[in-house]
């Protein structure tokens, strides 16, 4: 049974002004160039190469979009899912510790090499520390921490008593 679940997609506000602003300029140029046959700039680049980069950009923002990440928590396992990129389940019987740390802003993304091992974060600099038996560390980021808090310690408090 699933006992927490969330999902955290990118929709910083700073992003998405800066991936449209950057979009303004192929699209003006596709406008003016392809559209009114006007020539975009002093060395214009192609129709098709105008075209080309306007695609690139809107696959870009669409790529922004769809990236999440997933986490799930059971009386089995943590799972994080931060699609298209990564899955990773870890069951508690390997969990040596699982606690809510402030890892500090390591940027969005998986960061490797951390003090923390692997971060999956989308936003935010808290996160869910897992160090598993054998050493190795991971940290998923949450928004929801003190939800993620009482989850894990009604799960270890569980496995405590069996």
């Amino acid at each position: 049974m699933i006992l927490f679940t969330e999902v955290q997609k990118f929709r910083q506000l700073w992003l998405w002004l800066m991936l449209i602003a950057i979009s303004l300029v192929p699209l003006y140029g596709f406008i003016r160039q392809v559209i009114f046959k006007q020539p975009f700039g002093d060395k214009p680049m192609s129709d098709l190469g105008i075209i080309i980069f306007l695609c690139s950009m809107i696959l870009l923002m669409l790529f922004f979009w769809i990236i999440k990440l997933k986490t799930e928590i059971s009386e089995e396992y943590i799972s994080v899912n931060f699609s298209p990129f990564s899955k990773a389940k870890f069951l508690w019987k390997n969990i040596e510790s699982a606690e809510i740390v402030d890892y500090g802003f390591v940027g969005y993304g998986i960061r490797l090499g951390t003090q923390y091992g692997t971060i999956y974060n989308a936003s935010g600099s808290e996160g869910l520390a897992i160090k598993l038996r054998g050493g190795r560390k991971y940290c998923i980021g949450t928004k929801q921490k003190s939800k993620v808090r009482e989850v894990v310690s009604r799960v270890l408090t569980n496995k405590a008593d069996d």
